[in-house]
């Protein structure tokens, strides 16, 4: 990836292995938060630069998210990445709506702190 960009992550495993190479921002909170935080930033003037619901991950099913956006600000707010992230919200409160969060083993969590890393990691590269 050529653009400067900001990492916005509640994954502990992106904050680890990105934080030195890069600008990490980690929030202990839940992924639809996360995505709120993301928002925030889009309002700001940033820019989504992956889609925050880049698995195929149904978003009920793992509580890790990792989302890059532009680090410089655009003068306009970009309404693609505003629709983008409105979207994602949107999907993820019907889906913690409609299922029930499973009440995963460590073993497990620490497989999608990986996904969630590893496609982060392939976006960057």
């Amino acid at each position: 990836m050529i653009e400067k960009f900001i990492v916005i992550t509640n994954n502990t495993l992106s904050k680890k292995k990105l934080e030195d190479d890069y600008n990490v921002k980690f929030l202990n909170i839940t992924p639809l938060d996360l995505l709120y935080e993301v928002r925030d930033y889009i309002h700001l003037g940033h820019r989504l630069l992956t889609h925050p619901l880049m698995s195929s991950i149904k978003p009920n099913e793992t509580p890790f998210r990792t989302v890059l956006i532009s680090k410089d600000k655009e003068k306009q707010l970009d309404m693609d990445s505003l629709n983008i992230i409105e979207n994602s919200i949107n999907t993820t409160k019907r889906f913690l709506n409609d299922f029930d969060t499973p009440n995963w083993t460590e073993e497990i969590l620490q497989d999608f702190q990986l996904i969630d890393y590893d496609l982060v990691h392939h976006a960057i590269d």
